[in-house]
């Protein structure tokens, strides 16, 4: 588990994809850490934060972008 401590975190710069609606259900990741994507849920800011290594994130939005993964 990566662990890039809550005090980090706490002064991130979070943002959401353009491509979110006003449903609510968004998440928001942060930049800026390097080898390490924080994403959380924008609906609890507060909440926890999960971290993902670069290269996982950026295979799990390419796959997105490519149609690779079920819909729900």
């Amino acid at each position: 588990m990566i662990d890039p401590g809550r005090d980090s975190l706490k002064y991130a710069a979070w943002r959401k994809s353009k491509f979110s609606g006003n449903q609510g259900n968004c998440i928001e990741v942060a930049d800026g850490f390097t080898g390490i994507v924080p994403v959380r849920d924008s609906k609890d800011p507060s909440g926890p934060a999960l971290v993902f290594p670069t290269d996982a994130w950026t295979a799990f939005v390419a796959a997105i972008k490519n149609g690779e993964l079920p819909t729900a």
